[in-house]
C-alpha cells in the first residue's frame, strides 16, 4: 500500500492510495467513492476487494471537496467536480511508472457517474467499467427525490440548503445550488461504452434507484453489459454481507470477462 499525492487541474490536493497483492498486477483500477464520502467508504472497499482479488492493483481516489485527505470544501462539491478529479487522476496514474493495463474504471454514486463519464469520454482507454449505484443524470437524480423524498426536496429549495450529520458523525451542508449543478449533467452517451460495464444497484436504493440505473442499461450497446440488482440493499452497503456481496459478484463478473489466461 501507497499513498500518491497529485495536483488537480484547479491546483488542489488529491490523495490516492495505490494497492496490489501481487508482483505482477493482471491491470488498475481507478476508484471512487460519493458524495461525502471517502476512499474508506465500505461500498468502494468491496469494489476494491474484488479487484484486488482479481489480481488487478487499484488506485483508490479521495475526491475534492469531500471528507477524505485531498483538499477543498464540501460545500463546493459538484457532479463536475467528481468527473474532473476523476478524469485528473486518471490521467496522472496512467503516467507514472507503476501503471499497468488493461485499465479498470469503478465508482460508488457521483464517483460511479465520473468512472461512466471517464469511459464515455476515453473508450479507447478503459477496458471495463464498473458503476456501482451510479447517478445517471441530473434528471434523473431529481425525479428520485421527487418520488421516494419530496418532502425533503421542497425544504432544500425553500430553506436553500440542508444539514445532515454523516454515519461518522461528519457535518455536512448541502447547498440548492449544489443540487441545481446536476441539471448541467445528462445520461452518458451509451453508445461509446462499448467495453464490458457491470452495473450494480440495490433494490432499495432511493437516492439511484434500478429503475433509472436500468435507463443506463438499456441504452448500452447490447453484447458487453450486465445488470445486477441486489434485493434489499440501499445505496450504500453499509452491512457486511452487503459487502460481502458486492465482492462476490464484481469477482464473479471479472473471472467471465477477463481473458482466459488471465489469474484472477
Amino acid at each position: 500500500m501507497k499513498k500518491h499525492t497529485l495536483t488537480n487541474r484547479h491546483g488542489l490536493k488529491i490523495v490516492g492510495v495505490l494497492e496490489c497483492d501481487r508482483a505482477e498486477p493482471a491491470g488498475t483500477c481507478v476508484i471512487m467513492h460519493g458524495w461525502g464520502g471517502h476512499r474508506n467508504k465500505p461500498t468502494v472497499q468491496a469494489i476494491k476487494k474484488a479487484f484486488l482479488a482479481a489480481g488487478f492493483q487499484t488506485f483508490n481516489v479521495d475526491a475534492t471537496h469531500s471528507f477524505g485527505e485531498s483538499g477543498g470544501d464540501f460545500e463546493q462539491s459538484t457532479l463536475q467536480t467528481f468527473w474532473e478529479d476523476f478524469e485528473d487522476a486518471t490521467t496522472w496514474a496512467k503516467t507514472q511508472d507503476w501503471f499497468v493495463g488493461p485499465l479498470a474504471v469503478a465508482g460508488h454514486s457521483k464517483g460511479a457517474y465520473a468512472a461512466a463519464r471517464y469511459a464515455e469520454e476515453h473508450p479507447d482507454d478503459v477496458t471495463f467499467a464498473v458503476p456501482v449505484a451510479p447517478v445517471v443524470s441530473g434528471e434523473l437524480s431529481f425525479a428520485a427525490y421527487k418520488t421516494y423524498n419530496p418532502e425533503k426536496l421542497a425544504a432544500w429549495e425553500r430553506d436553500g440548503v440542508l444539514v445532515r450529520t454523516g454515519s461518522e458523525g461528519d457535518v455536512k451542508k448541502q447547498h440548492w445550488s449544489q443540487m441545481l449543478e446536476r441539471l448541467n449533467h445528462t445520461p452518458p452517451d451509451a453508445a461509446h461504452l462499448t467495453m464490458p460495464v457491470l452495473l450494480l444497484v440495490g433494490s432499495q436504493d432511493t437516492s439511484c434507484p434500478p429503475e433509472h440505473i436500468q435507463v443506463l442499461f438499456d441504452a448500452l450497446p447490447a453484447g458487453n453489459k450486465t445488470m445486477h440488482v441486489f434485493e434489499g440493499f440501499p445505496h450504500s452497503f453499509h452491512e457486511a454481507h452487503e459487502q460481502e456481496a458486492c465482492t462476490t459478484r464484481i469477482q464473479k463478473w471479472l473471472e467471465e470477462v477477463l481473458p482466459s489466461n488471465s489469474s484472477c
